[in-house]
């Protein structure tokens, strides 16, 4: 009797899994593995602070349903600004980039690249959540699916030899910069801008290809930029001479493709509080860098606001060329600005 009723139990149990098998009951046990793809080695800030915490509170919400394995330092090949087409073309399902590295394509994102603009990083990565929502997600981004935006701290220079103490200064210098509207803020003040991605950015100091490079604190320890340059400029005062923006970026066919119940899970640790947590995290590893350099022979050079508003009335024409070409797109340059500003004025405790 107990062997025909172990016998039944395991019909029952083949018919089940043949069920499972053909699609005919939910797929409550479905596996996915999502390939994230970025430029900057493992023990940087962001990878290990931001996206290895994002990437263990996916599984641990899925329940192990949904695994993402981070490829740092461009483990799966290609260039930086390669990252966002992978995204886009399911060579790899995830990318942390900046819209910038690809000049032009996301022309919206821009105007959080302008000089001036931000106050603190979570504030206007909150901004451009917002803005994103309403302006980019069925404009600029609409091939992808978008999962954070952000931004990093105050962005300054770091340079070799006497630095830059005041606007003059900037005559000459080869900077280099991250994306086409910061590398226009370097023309407009006088330098030379060479556009690169973040992993140049050392041996190019190194072979004196640039003089030096405009990066946030933060990401300094990682490249070994107080090793490679002599000074440091801040700007004093509550905005930052500029910032650049980031997105977190899926395949949009991949998305699509997940059961509902994997999509509210990714839907739930992404968009505005993400992007918030990971704009603060970037700006909180500014202190650490700093300290770093500190200890240094480097001189760290503080711009007074006197210096500061000289440098904000030489911007100016940055942005009003930027909205004349915003413009000639179709877009309401004048109009988006205003509203960045707006949005991040109104996020700034």
């Amino acid at each position: 009797m107990k062997k025909r009723t172990l016998m039944k139990s395991l019909a029952a149990a083949a018919v089940m899994a043949a069920g499972l098998g053909a699609g005919t009951l939910p797929s409550l046990a479905q596996e996915v593995t999502l390939r994230l793809h970025q430029f900057l080695p493992p023990q940087a800030n962001v990878p290990k602070n931001v996206l290895m915490p994002w990437a263990e509170d996916v599984e641990k919400a899925s329940d192990g349903r949904i695994k993402v394995e981070v490829f740092s330092a461009m483990a799966l090949g290609g260039t930086p600004p390669q990252l966002i087409d992978q995204a886009r073309d399911g060579v790899v399902d995830i990318v942390w980039t900046l819209p910038g590295y690809t000049p032009g394509r996301f022309p919206r994102a821009e105007v959080f690249e302008l000089p001036f603009m931000m106050t603190n990083a979570e504030a206007a990565s909150r901004a451009y959540w917002e803005l994103f929502e309403s302006d980019m997600k069925d404009n600029d981004f609409k091939d992808l699916k978008i999962l954070g935006t952000w931004v990093h701290g105050p962005g300054m220079f770091h340079v070799q030899g006497d630095g830059i103490a005041k606007l003059e200064d900037m005559q000459g210098k080869k900077l280099r910069g991250p994306t086409r509207v910061i590398n226009g803020l370097l023309s407009e003040m006088g330098a030379t801008p060479v556009g690169m991605p973040v992993p140049a950015i050392p041996e190019a100091l190194s072979k004196g290809v640039i003089d030096g490079t405009v990066i946030p604190w933060e990401v300094t320890p990682a490249l070994k930029i107080p090793e490679l340059v002599n000074t440091h400029t801040e700007f004093s005062g509550d905005k930052a001479l500029y910032t650049a923006v980031f997105v977190l970026a899926m395949n949009k066919a991949k998305y699509d493709s997940l059961p509902d119940d994997l999509k509210k899970i990714l839907d739930d640790n992404s968009g505005l509080e993400f992007s918030a947590f990971a704009g603060r995290t970037m700006q909180e590893f500014d202190a650490p860098g700093r300290a770093a350099a500190e200890k240094t022979d480097n001189k760290i050079i503080v711009l007074d606001a006197a210096e500061v508003a000289r440098w904000k009335e030489a911007s100016k024409p940055v942005i009003e060329n930027w909205i004349a070409e915003m413009d000639a797109k179709g877009i309401d340059g004048r109009d988006l600005y205003q509203r960045a500003q707006a949005a991040i004025e109104k996020n700034t405790n």
